[in-house]
């Protein structure tokens, strides 16, 4: 049974806030954007927009300023799918990472977790979708409900994050304002997908979707609409409708700080503020400060010329750090700034040896961790930071950062450049035969070869692996670079038909103990040095392969048991012991890490900070930032 204190208690807290935020409420700051469509009555007054209770964005202890209403903020993007970085950038959670990579109630008023397996979650009062409907308890019994356990739209039952240990929660919806998820066993994932940069969605908007779904129409009349509109029938329809991280849909209500309001295809979008969004500043103005923003669709490789030109208002995607010298030389011309950020990647870039390659001689032999270490001590991080990165970056293996509570520099012991070590490892596994060429050989007598693949989406990438080239062939290996499109890129990984590879690294090189450490262990198909493993954890052992190295299996074990406690300090050890293996058994070749991030501002836009983190997970790029807050001072 729910907690009755605990709903008591809520009832006291919530009547508290109505009356401390009652001036809040009903005061009226009208952006100008929508002045005119409340005085015609298209949209109610601030004070009937807005929550009782709004969420309060502290911008002053940021260090920020409050700022003024207007404008319209630009940005390029290389692909129309990119506008679902919208999604990313705006930031709008049931709970989100604030700047201090702590989780935070966000369009949720409050949440409660006991024991790490039951969550109780209250909404505002008066909280409404971008379309002025309530957003209620009964959205998320939608989804539950009538999508996410629908086999027409889920086959497969809802998505992972909800299983434990195969176990699905009961759920529950005690009023308007209240949801429950409990589970028998701790669910430490759940929280964190919900503040992820493709958040796990685990509601949507019942009164625009039930006219699409056949529990509340007709199943034929639904099945020809479906057809008639390109779909096979009502599902995939009903899909291409709830869509709210591709942002394909115009009509779909959000809770984002900015709404699409163009159909794809265009090669310009245009999000307007949403006149409802849930966030005020000290001042009492309703957020987002900015009324649009719009995002130009052009080729990639143009992006860096074009955002030296001045035509980006705020812009990281696209740009590298080579294209740093050319971007400042505009910055007085074109009136921007360019800023350094960090980034967060364990390995900007780092070498994937396939420990599920159908090639058993080279699986054997990348399965030895001398040869891995080996591997790593010939690579040349030094000469490749100053060449590449103008010796801006950390040269390391894939780790966490310097600044990380779980860093020690034990775990660079093999990110050394040391050719006498790795030579003689290489001999001390039976690899001291070699041809007239100098290649060693491997033990079927074909010369040591290796064909790095890559994604073919980065010069970068090929520039990297020709001083890689060079350094490996002072130790009888020779390397190849083939390059292909992602997709492909990935499905040769999947099938065990690629020797090598190179990506990024681990995700998150600033971790706390809270965050799953997931990424050190096979735990999902595109971890490029053990993809089958993973598939074998993604899917419960119905496909791929179960882990057969022992150290593999240890770092599986270890992630198991930090799933089922709540503990922080052995929570932290756990962590601790993983990345020691990590690092030690040499899964992966890391490179650089911590490559500084060129970000283009246009220098009237305020409340960008000059040193930022800029990362998928956990900072979803500008997202735990607020660009809601962001504002042109103009």
């Amino acid at each position: 049974m729910i907690r009755k204190s605990f709903f008591r208690f809520s009832a006291i807290v919530a009547s508290f806030f109505l009356i401390t935020q009652t001036n809040l409420a009903s005061t009226d700051h009208e952006p100008p954007f929508l002045v005119q469509a409340v005085r015609s009555g298209e949209l109610p007054p601030m004070s009937d927009r807005l929550p009782q209770n709004p969420r309060i964005m502290e911008i002053k202890k940021q260090d920020m300023q409050t700022g003024k209403y207007g404008g319209t903020l630009r940005m390029l993007m290389g692909k129309e799918k990119d506008i679902r970085r919208m999604v990313v950038f705006g930031y709008s959670r049931l709970v989100g990472f604030d700047r201090d990579l702590q989780l935070t109630a966000d369009i949720l008023e409050s949440y409660e977790v006991y024991e790490g397996r039951e969550f109780i979650f209250r909404l505002r009062k008066g909280h409404r979708w971008s379309d002025g409907k309530p957003f209620t308890s009964d959205d998320f019994r939608f989804y539950w409900e009538d999508v996410a356990n629908n086999d027409e739209l889920f086959p497969f039952g809802p998505p992972n994050t909800f299983r434990v240990e195969g176990e699905l929660p009961i759920v529950e919806f005690p009023d308007e304002l209240t949801v429950v998820y409990r589970w028998s066993r701790p669910n430490p994932h759940f929280l964190i997908e919900l503040a992820s940069p493709r958040p796990l969605f685990i509601y949507m908007p019942r009164h625009y979707l039930e006219s699409y779904h056949p529990k509340y129409g007709d199943r034929e009349a639904l099945d020809e609409q479906a057809k008639s509109r390109g779909s096979r029938n009502w599902s995939g329809f009903f899909l291409k409708k709830a869509r709210q991280y591709k942002l394909t849909n115009p009509e779909l209500p959000s809770l984002q700080p900015w709404v699409n309001t163009t159909s794809p295809p265009a090669e310009r979008y245009i999000f307007k503020r949403n006149p409802f969004f849930h966030r005020v500043d000290e001042n009492r103005l309703q957020l987002p400060y900015i009324d649009q923003v719009q995002i130009n669709i052009v080729s990639s490789s143009l992006i860096p010329a074009k955002a030296g030109a001045g035509e980006s208002d705020l812009q990281g995607h696209y740009l590298r750090l080579d294209n740093f010298t050319f971007l400042k030389e505009g910055e007085q011309r074109n009136g921007y700034d360019v800023l350094l950020w960090k980034t967060l990647n364990g390995a900007h870039k780092a070498l994937y040896p396939n420990l599920n390659s159908r090639d058993e001689v080279w699986r054997n032999l990348v399965r030895n961790v001398r040869f891995r270490r080996a591997l790593s001590l010939a690579v040349n991080r030094r000469e490749i930071n100053q060449v590449i990165y103008y010796g801006l970056a950390n040269e390391s293996s894939n780790t966490v950062l310097p600044d990380s509570i779980f860093y020690g520099n034990e775990m660079q012991r093999w990110a050394r450049y040391d050719l006498q070590e790795a030579n003689a490892l290489l001999d001390s596994i039976g690899l001291e035969e070699r041809n007239d060429r100098g290649l060693r050989l491997m033990s079927d007598g074909r010369p040591l070869e290796v064909i790095i693949h890559t994604a073919g989406e980065s010069t970068e990438e090929t520039d990297i692996l020709e001083l890689i080239h060079d350094s490996l062939l002072k130790i009888g290996i020779k390397v190849y670079t083939k390059p292909s499109q992602r997709e492909v890129f990935r499905d040769r990984i999947f099938s065990g038909d690629v020797m090598m590879s190179v990506w990024t690294g681990l995700e998150n090189a600033l971790p706390t103990a809270e965050i799953s450490p997931g990424e050190l262990a096979p735990t999902r198909q595109d971890q490029y040095q053990w993809s089958r493993w993973g598939q074998y954890h993604e899917t419960g052992g119905e496909v791929g392969e179960e882990p057969d190295l022992p150290k593999v299996r240890q770092l599986y074990n270890l992630y198991r048991q930090w799933s089922e406690i709540t503990d922080a300090q052995q929570r932290q050890k756990i962590w601790s012991e993983m990345l020691q293996i990590y690092t030690d058994e040499v899964f992966n070749i890391g490179i650089v890490n911590a490559v500084p991030q060129p970000i283009v501002i246009n220098d009237k836009l305020k409340n960008i900070p000059v040193k930022g983190l800029y990362a998928w997970f956990p900072t979803s790029y500008f997202g735990i930032y607020s660009p809601d807050t962001f504002w042109f001072d103009e």
